[in-house]
């Protein structure tokens, strides 16, 4: 083969090599620009319909983005967010929130607190409403791919309880629907107040 036609062999090959991967955007990076506005820079989120992600498990957060991509949990605002995020950074947004400090909410009716003290640690038997320590742990901290509950927002954990009951959340366990089950609004309101301010 010719010189010429093996540099022109070359320049065609070269025009159809796959383009290089881009390099993973830094985690700071990601949260200023997609994760701030709802989640706040370091996970406290300011408004109570958004979850804190402040020392969540690093596990759990990861599938819960992957979960949003590829739509098995479904929220159109968080598919936007992270639809084109890589694993690598998928990975860095959650050890970053991971590594923050939780900070519980403060107040709440001490009689409410009580009863969704109770419930939490002895569920509701008569109702077949199992304990929650069973998987969330004595201190509400999760693990793996359970979510931590201890400290966050009363308002986000009573929403997310009522659409496991009402099957409207689907994903990632189905373990909740029949958890929640029987659970009247008065004993979620109370459980999410228990939970927001446990340390």
């Amino acid at each position: 083969m010719s010189v010429g036609k093996c540099l022109i062999a070359v320049l065609v090959l070269g025009c159809v090599a796959p383009a290089i991967a881009a390099p993973d955007r830094p985690a700071e990076q990601l949260v200023r620009e997609r994760c701030r506005k709802c989640h706040g820079t370091n996970g406290l989120s300011g408004e109570a319909e958004f979850p804190k992600l402040a020392g969540q498990d690093v596990e759990y957060l990861t599938r819960q983005m992957a979960n949003f991509k590829t739509g098995v949990r479904t929220s159109t605002r968080m598919k936007r967010r992270v639809e084109d995020l890589s694993g690598g950074e998928m990975r860095a947004l959650a050890e970053y929130f991971s590594a923050k400090p939780m900070v519980p909410e403060q107040g709440g009716d001490p009689a409410q607190v009580d009863i969704g003290r109770h419930i939490y640690y002895s569920g509701i038997p008569a109702k077949g409403v199992t304990a929650c320590t069973t998987c969330h742990g004595p201190q509400g901290r999760g693990a793996m791919y359970l979510p931590r509950l201890a400290g966050q927002h009363a308002q986000y954990l009573a929403s997310q309880l009522r659409a496991f009951r009402e099957h409207s959340r689907t994903s990632p366990n189905m373990v909740m629907h029949t958890v929640v089950e029987n659970i009247a609004d008065p004993e979620i309101e109370a459980v999410a107040r228990f939970l927001s301010v446990m340390e």
